[in-house]
């Protein structure tokens, strides 16, 4: 899921250099945190939160393909 949340990202942004994606597991929850650079942050969540909303949808279907539960978290 890392590398998904990555490339997405990655082309999103201004700066993918800053790019930065960690992945926690707790019990049956994987949660994944998305770092960018600050001025990239509206680029990523969007207008109302629609990209943001896209992005946890595609991974969400990703993971439950492979019978996972995750989480994204889009961090400061």
């Amino acid at each position: 899921m890392v590398e998904l949340v990555e490339v997405i990202a990655r082309s999103l942004v201004d700066d993918p250099d800053a790019v930065e994606v960690s992945e926690t597991t707790d019990n049956n929850t994987t949660v994944v945190q998305l770092k960018v650079a600050p001025d990239d942050m509206g680029k990523v969540i969007g207008k109302q939160g629609r990209i943001a909303k896209a992005l946890r949808t595609v991974v969400k279907a990703a993971a439950t393909k492979s019978g996972k539960k995750v989480v994204v978290e889009i961090i400061q």
